[in-house]
């Protein structure tokens, strides 16, 4: 599961935990935060997006062994790049190379309105590996017009017809993931994870005759294929070396074969053998077996995700959109947040589930701060703040989970500056001081809570299938929401400060609760057209749980809504209730997912986390106009450089940073285009 960055993130650069005040130490931390603010965190802004970079703290600290390492891993994740690509759509491949190849050779006039709303279109389709945007899932609609695009191709002689053509321009496949209710949402997906003429029933019925060897643990089908029809048989094509997207994973293959020669430990390197064995052969139970390797795996310096392991992409929940992500650990960061994963059981044994549903033992969960080196597939340019993985439930309860807070890109975004979009949208003096005195530590440690927390807790009823299988296109936003209530039931509880990770566990929790029902009610929309359902499982399970808890303290006036000169705000009256609102929702998502609950989640989900209060929207967006900082960031990656002897032998590895955004990407498709147009 990863927990992705939102609008109202305003984090601090350094998180300090509890202490005293030293003002040697304070001094130092000054310096360092102002030597931090020398690098420019800035790339570019185009349209609703905004180009950071990131740096990698420690990477002078690792031998040349734990460098080799890092880099071979990223080598091994841009290698499937376009894996990503070919997922998000049918035609993206043919689209992109086209579009980069008019960018590249065109010699006309480049001054014009209609080239500069073509780099535009292509550094947003750049963005979001594909025609889709990367957040609403709604087709990228260009600012130009079939006549032009067509004289761009003319002049540079690039060939695109067809349907990859006009589906640029018409309102065919509009919806890259289609979530509504009463429709049939894989036929009406564009995502590449179904044929044509795949529906929701030929996918539930293939996958319902399936049965596990073992019922206790059972195997992601699905996760790694494309179902498909041929003569009007389903067939899954499975992605491995020899099957669909071959080229890529043997690529893939070659530089995890050179990462595991370099690996830190012995359980490191079996675990990078299990996932080559895996991409060799697509065998599911080798993918869990890997899963509980790498678990395992806890020790040194470097740790990476790679695979087909999300499932937000597909509308019923089956299949892992390509990812990966290379981190370094931040030790003295990882050692002072552990203090969580230590006391698990305590947080279980004192949460307001039911009884039945909560675990006797939580295992096994380790949460670390690590800072980024590399990304690729799903998470770049867009990425995650935290992760917990691996999602198999059963995975989960007997051998436990990796939580990590991605550090560094925290940090960037902290660094990057602020909007003014918090003064716009705070109710009051005393909410901006909370916010800016306790927000970004309230946000660092609900991220913590829940990836760490979170993810790990509840458990299934015996005999209760997958997720997938029983809520279905819900699945996703209820295990989301569920952790972001676990985190925002402890956000607001003096365990933290009897922990040693707050001083005032009060005014956290407030600055905490503050922050999600004015992100969940009112300043999320603002990635949204007027008009348009939420859609996305983040955003939504933001909206349902901040909807529930304004509608089910109406009573009591737990959440006022203010009207104040024109201007709406949503002003917590009382937060012992309000944390008492979040504790009943937790009790009932964990009931919902424990007895895999259909109409309860559908009735949620719908009832409170699809619809948008159009006034509401309509005064948003007119807010928000005055602010030109764009709503979504993403990230240009670092550039690994090897240096090399006579003998070819690496011998030292830089780190520098890509002139820009543009280049990166022209960069990315020569070296690392390993798969034809058409798949």
């Amino acid at each position: 599961m990863k927990l992705k960055s939102i609008f109202t993130i305003f984090l601090i650069a350094v998180f300090a935990l509890s202490c005293k005040d030293d003002s040697k130490q304070a001094a130092k931390d000054e310096a360092k935060v102002t030597a931090e603010t020398k690098f420019d965190y800035n790339v570019e802004q185009f349209a609703d997006i905004k180009i950071l970079r990131y740096q990698i703290p420690g990477w002078e600290n690792l031998s040349l062994k734990e460098q080799k390492l890092v880099y071979y891993l990223t080598e091994a994740g841009l290698a499937g790049r376009d894996i990503m690509w070919d997922q998000n759509y049918r035609h993206n491949l043919k689209i992109r190379h086209a579009l980069e190849n008019v960018y590249t050779t065109y010699s006309g006039d480049k001054t014009s309105d209609n080239w500069k709303a073509f780099e535009v279109y292509l550094k947003r389709v750049w963005f979001s590996n594909g025609i889709h945007h990367h957040y609403s899932n709604d087709k990228l609609k260009p600012d130009f017009t079939k006549e032009y695009l067509n004289e761009l191709l003319l002049a540079t002689n690039t060939k695109l017809d067809g349907a990859a053509l006009d589906v640029i321009f018409n309102d065919e496949d509009s919806k890259k993931v289609n979530q509504a209710k009463g429709v049939d949402n894989v036929a009406l997906s564009a995502v590449n994870f179904y044929g044509p003429n795949v529906t929701n029933k030929d996918v539930e019925t293939f996958y319902g005759k399936m049965k596990s060897p073992d019922p206790t643990k059972p195997l992601s089908y699905g996760l790694n294929s494309q179902l498909v029809k041929e003569n009007g048989v389903l067939k899954e094509r499975v992605y491995k070396s020899g099957g669909l997207y071959g080229s890529a994973i043997d690529e893939i293959v070659k530089w995890l074969e050179k990462a595991q020669g370099v690996a830190e430990n012995q359980a490191q390197g079996d675990a990078i053998g299990l996932l080559i064995h895996y991409y060799k052969t697509g065998d599911l139970q080798t993918w869990d077996d890997y899963n509980v390797a790498w678990t395992a795996a806890t020790d040194g310096n470097v740790d990476y995700i790679n695979s087909f392991i999300e499932v937000y992409n597909d509308p019923l929940g089956y299949r892992g959109s390509y990812e990966t992500i290379v981190q370094i650990n931040d030790f003295d960061m990882s050692k002072k947040m552990a203090v969580l994963s230590e006391n698990a059981q305590w947080f279980e044994d004192n949460s307001p589930l039911m009884d039945e549903h909560k675990k006797d033992s939580v295992v096994g969960v380790t949460y670390k701060v690590v800072n980024v080196a590399g990304e690729a597939g799903d998470a770049s340019p867009s990425t995650p703040i935290g992760v917990n993985l691996p999602n198999a439930n059963w995975i989960r309860a007997a051998v436990g989970s990796k939580s990590v807070s991605l550090g560094n890109i925290i940090n960037a975004y902290a660094n990057a500056g602020s909007s003014g979009r918090l003064k716009e949208f705070v109710h009051d003096d005393e909410e901006l001081q909370l916010e800016e005195e306790f927000g970004g530590l309230a946000d660092k440690l609900h991220t913590a809570l829940h990836e760490v927390i979170g993810h790990a807790s509840g458990q299934l009823n015996p005999g209760v299938g997958e997720t997938k299988e029983t809520l279905k296109n819900y699945a996703s936003t209820l295990e989301e929401g569920r952790a972001d209530l676990v985190g925002l039931y402890y956000l607001y509880d003096t365990k933290l400060q009897d922990l040693g990770l707050v001083e005032d566990w009060k005014k956290v929790g407030m600055a905490a609760y503050d922050g999600y029902i004015r992100n969940g009610l009112m300043t999320q929309l603002i990635r949204l057209n007027l008009g348009d359902d939420v859609e996305e499982a983040h955003m939504r399970n933001r909206q349902w749980v901040s909807a529930w808890a304004f509608e089910k303290g109406k009573a009591d006036n737990v959440i006022e809504k203010v009207t104040r000169d024109g201007k709406t705000y949503f002003n917590i009256n009382d937060y012992e209730k309000l944390h008492e609102l979040f504790g009943q929702l937790l009790r009932e998502t964990q009931r919902i997912k424990s007895e895999g609950d259909y109409a309860a989640v559908e009735a949620l989900v719908e009832g409170y986390g699809v619809k948008v209060d159009q006034a509401i929207h309509a005064e948003v967006l007119d807010r928000n106009k005055q602010f030109t900082s764009a709503p979504y960031s993403g990230f240009v990656n670092p550039v690994l450089v090897p240096e090399m002897n006579d003998a070819g032998e690496i011998t030292a590895i830089k780190v520098t940073q890509p002139k820009g955004f543009p280049e990166q990407m022209l960069e990315y498709s020569i070296n690392y285009s390993n798969l034809p147009k058409v798949n």
